[in-house]
């Protein structure tokens, strides 16, 4: 039988506590082959906690929790075992150690075994390392002071280096299985893992955590403008642009501006950049060989007309002020050339070239610098507001009729005195004279009449013999009417869209007299007659939009043919405001709530008073028409190329969904009709596939 010693042995003393074990063994008989093999000696009585300071390790092949047993006794540490720490480790020092470093030489077997001891209050956890960085460790201060392989977590916080960037670089130095991770909000990094690996990554972090090696520089210059010249730089040197391949990584060179001083703000990541700068500029910045010279300037957004009459005012105006200060008084006793006069300051000169929107600028290189400056505020791209107008008008129209009509008429072909009358209500369509004269004329409706033949009526010709009519009729209209006009425009320009019709009205006319060769006319003024909408919108820094509104709803009343274009009716509903709203949000610019009930009763005196008689005897007419109409509109600020694409895309997919929807089925009978779509709209660019190796 093979036995497999593990002991810890203490100098000084004759082996009071020597400890033997059978591998894979229970503790019994691991315990009595020990005492056997030692020559019977009773040394088991002697307590771990008398060992001295120094201790022997040897353990071979020896099972985990037994060793962190052993070493817990000789370092008075209680331990707690996770229920998956298993297998065996080998220990071996030919001198004696102290009992710390004999916990040290523990906590480093342990870490090549997979498992990680985590400290707490009186004891310590051992578990699998990749639990390790979700229990609880000492963290900055406490942790800083702790060293060999027990796990800790501390907080860097970052002066100069981005900590995102940073996580990339450290990542391979931390163990597989604990933590690194970065906070942007406050530029900070956490690290989890073991105190001795903590403590050269932060020696590394306060190695590359330190002030770039060359600092903001700030170039003054003296004839060159600032603008352009930097400008001329950003397109010439490579370093200036942002890099391609790492999106979000600064350019190795950045190029500020400040037009107040004529000054470049320059930042580098190597001295030689900025060594390659200043040498360009040595030859850029010098003076013209004249005392004025001519510049071209291409504009962006600004219209050149326009931004030119600007700047020739305030050349103007700087020319007045410089014109009402006194001259400076000559000094006493100089002396003055005969016959010389005052050198007058250069004439400054701006024109604009409408066909590429450029300005031509001649002047010294002091006030060319000025108006450059004021030129590259001026020249931004302006925001651009896009309108949705919400238009909703819902209303009800009822109406009821009911009326008896009477009438006798039959003596009129007979001789002698006679009798006729009769009873008749309402205009055309309703009444009953009317009615005999053209049956057709009747609206619509229940009509129902007793006919006696025809009458032959002096003056009128031949009419129906017409002796009751009734009429009842009940009408109810109700329509819901929902206009969504939308208008893009610049900040600060009027922009108008008209959805309707142009209505023909005769505004006079011109009729041939007797006996004349004069050829008759008529004067028609055209009116657009449907949905008009004209915003002017003002951006304001905040977000604010600034709207000046004019809204029109209008319509033709329904007529009849008989009806000339002269007497046209036309419904109107306008609104003209200026109102203040934020981006995105809506409001509402106005709205009608109207309510119209009208009650008619046309009756004969007395017999249509009577209880329920009298209801052949009168005329009833009720009508009641209620409107309701609301006006809101919401704008969008696009300030960027981005926002209008987007804007865009999302307008053009609806219609073009709204068409697909429209086509129509495929049927038996008759052949596809088809119509016409719109094309496909952009796609977003697909990243192109890796390449095999």
């Amino acid at each position: 039988m093979g036995l497999r010693y593990h002991c810890v042995s203490f100098p000084g003393k004759k082996n009071p506590y020597v400890k033997t074990s059978f591998y894979r063994s229970l503790h019994l008989l691991r315990t009595l082959l020990a005492t056997c093999l030692m020559g019977g000696l009773a040394l088991l009585s002697a307590p771990l906690a008398h060992a001295e300071e120094s201790v022997t390790l040897n353990f071979v092949n020896a099972d985990i929790p037994s060793v962190v047993k052993a070493i817990g006794g000789a370092s008075g540490r209680n331990f707690i075992f996770d229920p998956r720490v298993t297998g065996t480790m080998n220990i071996v020092s030919d001198q004696p150690v102290s009992k710390d470093l004999a916990y040290q030489i523990l906590l480093a077997a342990l870490r090549v075994q997979g498992y990680a001891a985590v400290e707490g209050n009186g004891f310590v956890k051992i578990i699998p390392e990749a639990d390790a960085k979700t229990t609880g460790s000492p963290i900055d201060d406490k942790a800083a002071r702790i060293g060999g392989d027990r796990i800790i977590t501390q907080v860097f916080h970052l002066q100069h280096e981005s900590s995102g960037q940073l996580v990339a670089v450290l990542r391979p130095l931390v163990s597989p299985n604990n933590y690194l991770g970065a906070y942007p909000g406050n530029n900070t990094l956490v690290i989890t893992d073991y105190a001795e690996n903590v403590r050269r990554i932060a020696r590394i972090i306060a190695s590359i955590d330190v002030p770039g090696s060359a600092d903001i520089q700030m170039l003054k210059l003296q004839h060159a403008s600032a603008v352009d010249v930097a400008n001329l730089l950003t397109r010439l040197m490579p370093e200036a642009s942002p890099n391609q391949m790492s999106p979000g990584t600064p350019p190795k060179l950045a190029i500020g501006v400040d037009a107040r001083t004529n000054s470049l703000l320059l930042r580098a990541d190597t001295p030689a950049l900025i060594t390659r700068v200043k040498t360009l500029l040595t030859g850029i910045d010098i003076p013209t060989a004249t005392g004025g010279n001519i510049q071209v300037v291409y504009l962006r957004n600004a219209e050149a007309a326009k931004l030119a009459e600007t700047l020739r005012a305030l050349l103007a105006a700087d020319s007045a002020k410089t014109a009402a200060q006194p001259a400076p008084s000559a000094t006493p006793g100089a002396a003055t050339t005969p016959g010389t006069a005052p050198v007058s300051a250069p004439v400054s000169t701006i024109q604009a070239y409408a066909a590429t929107n450029s300005l031509v600028i001649i002047a010294p290189d002091h006030v060319y610098q000025s108006l450059r400056s004021v030129i590259d505020k001026l020249d931004a791209r302006r925001a651009q507001v896009f309108v949705e107008a919400l238009i909703v008008e819902v209303s009800t129209s009822v109406t009821a009729e009911f009326g008896i009509q009477w009438q006798d008429l039959s003596g009129l072909n007979r001789g002698g005195a006679q009798t006729i009358g009769g009873t008749n209500f309402g205009g055309i369509g309703t009444n009953i004279i009317g009615a005999a004269q053209n049956v057709a004329s009747l609206n619509a409706g229940l009509n129902i009449g007793i006919v006696r033949g025809r009458l032959n009526i002096p003056g009128v010709g031949e009419v129906v013999n017409l002796g009751m009519l009734a009429r009842a009729l009940q009408d109810d209209q109700k329509a819901n009417v929902l206009s969504t006009p939308n208008i893009l425009t610049l900040d600060n320009e009027e922009a108008k869209i008209v959805v309707g019709q142009n209505v023909p009205f005769v505004t006079g006319s011109f009729t041939q007299a007797a006996n004349t060769s004069t050829n008759p006319f008529q004067t028609i003024e055209r009116k657009d007659i449907g949905l008009t909408l004209k915003v002017t919108p003002q951006v304001a820094e905040g977000g604010a939009v600034k709207l000046k509104v004019y809204q029109e709803v209008s319509s033709v009343v329904p007529t009849t043919s008989s009806i000339k274009s002269a007497d046209l009716i036309t419904n109107k509903r306008s609104i003209e405001n200026t109102v203040l709203v934020d981006d995105g949000q809506i409001v509402v610019i106005g709205g009608l709530i109207q309510d119209d009930t009208k009650n008619g009763e046309s009756k004969v005196p007395l017999l249509g008073d009577l209880p329920v008689i009298g209801n052949l005897f009168k005329y009833q007419n009720k009508s009641r028409d209620k409107t309701n109409l609301m006006v809101f509109l919401r704008p969008y600020v696009l300030r960027d190329a981005n926002a209008a694409k987007r804007l865009t895309g999302e307008r053009y997919d609806y219609i073009r969904n709204e068409q697909g929807a429209f086509l129509q089925e495929n049927s038996t009978l008759l052949p596809p009709a088809g119509g016409p779509q719109l094309p496909q709209g952009e796609q977003p660019a697909q990243q192109p596939a890796a390449s095999a190796k």
